[in-house]
């Protein structure tokens, strides 16, 4: 959220001192909007709207028209198409639950446990990450590329360990355990094994042209 609010700050500076606003900053202001919405809003709204329409038998769509410093208003229609008549109306939503099939906590998928360092990672620049095991290089990996462009990645090719997105919005009911927290409500399972994770690895570098080349010891 400050993150937000420093960009508004430095925005409305731009404007008080007859610069322009450049699309750069627009854009960037647009994409953490819709960031909180995601991470913040949509989850307080699922958890109290849902409930509350459960009398509701009938589809409607609920459209909620927010001006700062003014009382917040409801539009609601019939009509489920709706939204396709806002041309720049888009979607926001939370990752949606995986249903596991019910399972013995004791029969879960069995991974291979490589030594230490077992996977590295190398730049063109010479940088290597290779921590003391595979799921800590792969965390470590995607800090250093950041979260933002690695979801991208995850969102275009529909990346999942287990069902679940690699870097995922919800905890997962089965596999939590194995999500690792990377801040801003963003989670990485890692649950999977070493060549999978080299895999999915050599799929950002791909997808995001970084050059990169991934060691797995056998």
């Amino acid at each position: 959220m400050s993150r937000l609010r420093d960009l508004y700050k430095a925005m409305e500076t731009l404007r008080k001192d007859g610069l322009p606003v450049d699309e750069n900053l627009e854009k960037k202001a647009n994409e953490l909007e819709e960031d909180i919405i995601k991470k913040e809003i949509l989850p307080v709204l699922s958890k109290t709207i849902e409930p509350a329409l459960q009398p509701v038998k009938r589809e409607l769509v609920l459209v909620v028209d927010y001006v700062p410093g003014q009382p917040l208003s409801v539009h609601l229609s019939r009509k489920r198409n709706f939204t396709a008549e806002l041309t720049d109306a888009k979607e926001i939503v939370l990752d949606p639950e995986v249903l596991h099939k019910s399972h013995n906590p004791h029969s879960d998928e069995k991974f291979e446990r490589g030594p230490a360092k077992d996977l590295s990672v190398i730049f063109p620049d010479g940088t290597v990450i290779a921590e003391r095991n595979a799921a800590e290089t792969l965390f470590a990996f995607v800090k250093r590329i950041g979260v933002a462009k690695v979801r991208k990645v995850v969102e275009e090719y529909n990346l999942k360990f287990n069902k679940v997105p690699v870097i995922s919005n919800r905890r997962d009911t089965k596999y939590g355990k194995s999500q690792k927290d990377l801040g801003g409500g963003w989670l990485l399972i890692t649950h999977s094994n070493n060549r999978t994770k080299k895999t999915f690895i050599e799929k950002v570098s791909e997808a995001l042209h970084l050059g990169i080349k991934v060691i797995l010891k056998e």
